[in-house]
């Protein structure tokens, strides 16, 4: 019997139920999941993806601190980390190895990886034929100053980090001289047409999916045309409409993604369009205008993917 099947005949309920919580701190988000799942009846253990690794000679062939020679019930991942290319490598190998073995993880390492690379995602998004602003990504200054002399004289684009997050490193580009150096973008430049939201005032849209359904969304108003929450931006609770839910969901299942932040600009046309799918999505402001525990709705969605007497044994 493959050790996985093992497993699987050793599960007991999901009530106690041991999951891996993948974190690079143990931040807000830690704490609420921790206490989620304890009041779910299961076990959170915290895991950094740098003292994972692989021995041939256990029977899972896989290391997860705290977890002794068994393996997770599951695998919640809030962060995977940076580091360098090889050891980035290697933590997507832990999580896509754990799916290997029927462990879930949400999300997968296939989502992460199309998600977190800008370019990746952009092509999903467009080869599905989900509205999200024109895009282009080159690998040399010159490529890139090509694309700005042609299309700037049709409005200003954004230049964002390839691998980026929370807002940070984007810049408006209206003109060649805007262009930073290529050693300034890691060798890449990704840039995406600017589209603004209407008027003179900055926002858009966060929805939060998880498991085919929408369960939370939020407004979020800036006084920046950057309009993340850590950058100052404020929420506000929103109902969404039949239009926006079924863009989101649309946008989810293009990356596969067991729950994801979608977010969603509705340009001067009155058009909506997809602007991020985030795999690993912070929700601590939408928390501040959504009724219930969002990290309650994840520990049960989490747990859902146990099914009735699917937990797995200590030992």
């Amino acid at each position: 019997m493959l050790p996985s099947d093992r497993a699987q005949a050793a599960r007991k309920s999901p009530a106690g139920a041991k999951i891996a919580l993948i974190i690079d701190i143990y931040d807000w988000h830690a704490r609420e999941l921790a206490a989620a799942f304890a009041r779910a009846g299961a076990a959170l253990v915290p895991v950094r993806l740098a003292q994972c690794g692989f021995d041939t000679a256990r029977p899972s062939g896989i290391v997860i601190p705290g977890f002794g020679a068994s393996l997770p019930d599951a695998v919640f991942v809030r962060a995977v980390g940076s580091g360098t290319f090889e050891s980035v490598t290697l933590r997507l190998d832990v999580l896509h190895s754990l799916g290997t073995l029927k462990i879930p993880v949400l999300n997968s390492a296939r989502t992460i990886e199309l998600c977190v690379d800008k370019a990746a995602t952009s092509f999903a998004l467009a080869r599905n034929h989900i509205p999200t602003p024109q895009t282009w990504t080159v690998q040399s200054w010159g490529a890139a100053c090509r694309i700005v002399r042609r299309e700037c004289a049709h409005g200003p684009l954004v230049l964002k980090p390839l691998f980026g997050a929370q807002g940070f490193g984007l810049k408006l580009i209206r003109r060649e001289a805007d262009l930073p150096p290529l050693h300034s973008t890691d060798g890449v430049y990704y840039l995406q047409r600017y589209v603004a939201a209407g008027g003179d005032r900055f926002r858009d849209l966060r929805l939060f999916v998880l498991a085919g359904k929408v369960i939370a969304a939020m407004t979020r108003h800036a006084g920046q045309w950057i309009t993340n929450m850590k950058l100052g931006a404020l929420p506000e609770r929103l109902e969404p409409d039949l239009q926006m839910i079924e863009l989101a969901l649309r946008a989810v299942d293009a990356v596969s993604a067991a729950f994801a932040g979608v977010d969603l600009i509705r340009d001067d046309s009155g058009r909506l369009q997809v602007l991020e799918v985030n795999s690993m999505p912070g929700w601590r402001g939408l928390q501040k205008v959504t009724p219930f525990s969002i990290a309650d709705m994840l520990a049960r969605g989490v747990l859902a993917r146990l099914g009735p007497g699917q937990a797995r044994a200590a030992g």
